[in-house]
């Protein structure tokens, strides 16, 4: 075969790149120095999929006692689109929350009695009661909380981030999902694994999802017949081939799948290393609650989460199910509680205690809020709620966030933000701040355009951060 220049150039490029592959660089990110010096190292973003109650978790409002089942004023809803499930509702009754709030820490954060670990925390917090959102529907909310864009195909933003940043463990991927099902509803909408996907970054970025199973990572263990040395071989022969192939057709996907098979091959040691609590001492099992030793479980995977960062994992996201709360919403949101409150607490102190915390960026929220009049029936001692995109609570902590803080306000309804508003585009960018990343300038070309997870949007939201 004859090569002309343009072709000569592309095969040393591709074996390079190959060469490159087999040695494991492909932990390194396409960054080669910070937009700005970062306050952190890494993410854990505990995702709420559902989405929590601010109402009756975080936002406290005290007046609407006196409003019990009267209609929500016109004047607060401002013709907002409702969704079908109170769209025919010829009534929207106030429904004040059955659950006691108290003032906690230096901060003076209102914490409801659902959450009594979190409220031991609070000065530790960043809590922004001013979230909002463009989506009034569960999937293209959470597709946008994790894409920056309502329709799928776009990368997650722990995609982002591998892309930019890589991994500070070759041993192990740059972005790790574990999902675990609430006590909650059970029924609650299914999470889709094109949440945690690449889209059109190549594929070696995308989340890698972690089991509760004896095979935590599927097709990671060796087929009967197989030993460590015949596998290796194996690769060895595939990369070769491989190889011939990334010179004939300069394919970046080849490129990509050969990376997966390296790292899967370092993860058959890793993985079975990180998985196994055996050496975690009892104190660990005490403080982030007996959930923690069932795999799969909310408190399982803020333990392994911990265990992750110490690793050196860029981005960890925990999905926990069960927070759509329509109806029977006091019974349903505190098995949530229950579920989420001690580990997200222990998690946060773990961290803090093992000297994480200053450069592990924590996230907790959901999707959107909920909203003040009740779904259905109005009882003495039962409501639901419907979405509500306007505004919602999420709190971060460590990784440069100030914290004992509070940021936004909302109306006495907790209907509509009256102070400071923070929308998805707002906290990406502020999320890829605190990594030293300026959001506008971390982009891919694709279809002729550069793309980024900020779109054209984003502000980083400099008051809720130790940045100068």
């Amino acid at each position: 075969m004859i090569l002309n220049r343009r072709k000569l150039l592309q095969t040393a490029a591709g074996t390079a790149a190959f060469a490159n592959l087999l040695r494991g660089d492909d932990a390194e990110g396409i960054l080669t120095a910070p937009h700005f010096k970062p306050t952190a190292k890494r993410v854990i973003y505990l995702f709420q999929s559902g989405a929590p109650s601010q109402l009756d978790l975080f936002d406290h409002k005290p007046l609407l006692e006196k409003l019990r089942a009267k209609d929500l004023p016109d004047s607060v809803r401002q013709g907002q689109r409702l969704t079908g499930m109170t769209a025919t509702q010829t009534a929207f009754p106030v429904a004040p929350s059955l659950f006691q709030f108290a003032q906690h820490g230096n901060s003076g954060a209102f914490v409801s009695d659902l959450m009594p670990y979190t409220s031991k925390m609070v000065d530790d917090l960043c809590f922004i009661r001013s979230m909002n959102t463009e989506q009034i529907n569960h999937d293209p909310a959470i597709t946008f909380c994790q894409t920056g864009f309502q329709l799928a195909g776009r990368p997650s933003i722990g995609s982002w981030l591998a892309y930019g940043l890589g991994s500070e463990n070759k041993e192990l991927p740059a972005f790790v999902v574990m999902i675990s099902q609430g006590s909650g509803n059970l029924s609650d909408q299914p999470l889709y694994d094109r949440l945690w996907g690449s889209g059109f970054l190549p594929s070696r970025y995308q989340g890698v999802k972690f089991r509760a199973a004896t095979d935590p990572v599927l097709y990671l263990s060796n087929p009967p017949g197989i030993d460590g040395t015949t596998r290796r071989r194996y690769l060895d022969d595939l990369g070769a081939l491989n190889t011939i192939n990334q010179r004939e057709f300069n394919d970046p996907e080849i490129a990509a799948r050969t990376a997966q098979y390296e790292m899967a091959f370092r993860m058959q040691t890793s993985v079975p290393e990180l998985t196994d609590l055996s050496k975690e001492p009892e104190s660990t099992f005490d403080l982030y609650g007996p959930d923690a030793r069932r795999p799969g479980t909310f408190a399982a995977n803020c333990l392994l989460a911990r265990r992750l960062a110490e690793r050196g994992v860029r981005f960890i996201q925990l999905f926990h199910r069960g927070w759509d709360q329509h109806t029977n919403l006091p019974k349903q949101i505190r098995g949530q509680a229950k579920d989420t409150d001690q580990a997200s607490a222990a998690l946060v102190q773990d961290l803090k205690q093992r000297g994480l915390l200053d450069d592990t960026l924590v996230v907790w929220g959901g999707e959107f809020g909920r909203t003040v009049y009740s779904q259905g029936k109005l009882t003495a001692d039962d409501y639901g709620r419907d979405h509500h995109p306007r505004c919602f609570t999420i709190w971060m902590t460590g990784g440069g966030v100030k914290r004992g803080l509070i940021h936004g306000e909302t109306d006495d309804f907790s209907y509509n933000i009256t102070r400071d508003p923070v929308d998805i585009h707002d906290l990406h960018a502020t999320i890829l701040r605190t990594l030293g990343i300026d959001h506008t300038k971390l982009t891919f070309k694709f279809s002729g355009r550069h793309f980024r997870l900020t779109d054209v949007k984003g502000r980083i939201v400099n008051e809720v951060l130790n940045t100068a």
